[in-house]
């Protein structure tokens, strides 16, 4: 075996991860939160939200997306600790790809494959959970209570921070 086998194998997929920010993206215009994607590379938040009436003075909400492709991930994500302050909420949205990570079974990757998982965190949770005690700086979320970040109800704490009504007739 060459040394280049023996080398861990990192999986980039820029267009799954990029997925991640326009999935987001979709719910939240669909939750009427006027949203923008900031440009690509920008420092510390990938969407910015505002109330959809123009004439409401309010703030804007920057948001940060994390993403994880496996569905057997550690359901950790790196934070760097300087980029705490950059956004109000971060998404991590886990797209549930398939199985990637599973050595004791061997199973195709499409077999672990479900749909996505969004959960919505503001900064005090970020930093309450935030480990840096290796370089990787992660947030670690595996064996915590998040039904009151998931899907819908996480996207309701940014609507609720923008003074936006549920949509009515």
């Amino acid at each position: 075996m060459s040394e280049e086998d023996k080398s861990p194998k990192f999986a980039r997929f820029p267009v799954v991860s990029l997925s991640a920010e326009y999935l987001v993206m979709g719910r939240l215009l669909r939750r009427n939160i006027l949203t923008y994607k900031a440009p690509p590379g920008n420092e510390g938040y990938d969407l910015i939200c505002i109330h959809p009436d123009p004439r409401h003075e309010g703030p804007q909400i920057r948001v940060q997306v994390k993403s994880r492709m496996a569905t057997d991930c550690d359901r950790g994500f790196p934070v760097k600790e300087e980029s705490l302050d950059a956004f109000d909420f971060l998404v991590v949205v886990f797209l549930n790809v398939g199985y990637y990570f599973q050595k004791a079974k061997r199973h195709e990757a499409r077999e672990g494959a479900c749909e996505p998982e969004f959960f919505t965190l503001d900064r005090d949770f970020i930093r309450a959970h935030h480990d840096t005690s290796s370089s990787w700086q992660k947030v670690r979320l595996r064996g915590l209570d998040l039904d009151a970040y998931k899907n819908e109800r996480g996207f309701e704490r940014i609507a609720e921070a923008l003074g936006i009504p549920y949509p009515s007739k």
